[in-house]
C-alpha cells in the first residue's frame, strides 16, 4: 500500500476537535477590600463569608487541529500533562484567592476568582501549550461558564427546574386531527414533565468583581419570570400565553427567552440562549442572539476546508 493511501486511512490532515476532562477541588471567597463589610455582604451574599467556601470543579478543554500520521490531533498523554502542570496541579486543594497573582485583590489589577474569571485565566495559562478552541468550567452541576478566547468576555449558564403539565393540541382542530399531529400528547387531560431549563448569558467580565453579571440577580429573574409562573401548573390553562399557543418544548423555550431577554439586558448581560429539556430524550434550544456556543469554532473552518 502506498504511503498516500496509508496516510488517508489514518485521516492525515483532516480536521477534528477533541476534548479532555480534568477535575480539581478548590475554595474561594468573594471579598473586595475597597468595600465595607456590609457592602461586601450585600453584593456577594454568603459568598462573602470567611473563610470562604469550596467546589468540586470540572474543566472541559476543547482542542482542534489536523490529524497526524498516527490518527491523532494531539497525544493525550501530553495533553494530560499540560493540563495538570499548568492548571490542576496548581489549583487542586488550594484557596483560589491566593493561588494565582491574577486573583490578588490587594492590588488594583486583582480580580475575584469567580467561575468566569477563573476560566479566562485558565485559558491564558493553558493556550500557549495547547490549541484550545473552547473551555467550559463547571463550578457545580447547575452553574458553569464557557470561554472562547475573546478578551474579557465569557458565557455563564445557570440550570433550574420546574414541574408542569401540558397538552399539545391546536384549538381550531378536531381531536382526531390533533392526535394525527401530536399523537398521545394530544390526549384531553394532558401529561406532565420535570423540565430542566438552562439560561446562558453573555457579557464582559468585570475587571474587579470577575462577574459577567450579578448571579443572584440573574437567578431572581429566572425564579420570578419562569419558575414561579410555570411551576406546578397546567401550562395550557394557567399560563395565559399558552391558551392559544401550543406549549411544545420549542414554544416554551422561545417564550422563556422572550420573557428574559430585556430583564437580563437591564442587569448588564445579554441573553445568549435558552435550553429546555423536557425529558431525557427531548430538548429544545433557542438562541436570543447570533449563536456562538456549541457551534463549529471559527478557527476550525479553514481546517475543515483544507
Amino acid at each position: 500500500m502506498t504511503e498516500t493511501k496509508l496516510n488517508a486511512r489514518h485521516g492525515l490532515g483532516r480536521g477534528c476537535v477533541i476534548t479532555r476532562r480534568a477535575c480539581f477541588s478548590a475554595s474561594h471567597r468573594y471579598w473586595l477590600p475597597e468595600l465595607s463589610a456590609d457592602d461586601n455582604a450585600a453584593r456577594f451574599g454568603p459568598c462573602a463569608l470567611a473563610p470562604g467556601h469550596g467546589h468540586n470543579y470540572e474543566l472541559i478543554v476543547s482542542m482542534g487541529g489536523e490529524l497526524d500520521t498516527d490518527g491523532m490531533v494531539l497525544n493525550l498523554s501530553e495533553v494530560k500533562h499540560a493540563i495538570r502542570h499548568e492548571v490542576t496541579g496548581q489549583l487542586d486543594f488550594r484557596f483560589l484567592n491566593e493561588a494565582w497573582p491574577e486573583f490578588d485583590v490587594s492590588t488594583p489589577e486583582g480580580c475575584l476568582p469567580t467561575t468566569e474569571s477563573l476560566i479566562r485565566v485558565i485559558w491564558q495559562r493553558l493556550s500557549p501549550h495547547l490549541p484550545i478552541t473552547a473551555l467550559r468550567l463547571y463550578e457545580q452541576p447547575g452553574l458553569w461558564a464557557d470561554y472562547l478566547g475573546h478578551p474579557m468576555e465569557a458565557f455563564l449558564t445557570i440550570r433550574s427546574h420546574f414541574a408542569a403539565a401540558h397538552r399539545l393540541a391546536r384549538p381550531e382542530l378536531s381531536q382526531e386531527e390533533n392526535e394525527a399531529i401530536y399523537g398521545k400528547c394530544a390526549r384531553p387531560h394532558g401529561h406532565g414533565h420535570n423540565y430542566l431549563v438552562d439560561v446562558t448569558v453573555r457579557g464582559a467580565i468585570d475587571a474587579r468583581s470577575g462577574m459577567v453579571c450579578d448571579l443572584s440577580a440573574l437567578q431572581r429573574l429566572v425564579d420570578d419570570l419562569v419558575l414561579e409562573p410555570f411551576d406546578h401548573t397546567f401550562l395550557n390553562k394557567d399560563v395565559p400565553f399558552f391558551s392559544e399557543c401550543v406549549p411544545t418544548a420549542e414554544n416554551i423555550a422561545l417564550h422563556i427567552a422572550d420573557r428574559l431577554s430585556a430583564p437580563i439586558k437591564a442587569i448588564g448581560a445579554n441573553l445568549h440562549k435558552v435550553r429546555l429539556q423536557e425529558s431525557p430524550n427531548n430538548a429544545a434550544e433557542v438562541y436570543a442572539e447570533v449563536p456562538q456556543l456549541e457551534m463549529t469554532p471559527a478557527g476550525l473552518e479553514a481546517v475543515a476546508a483544507g
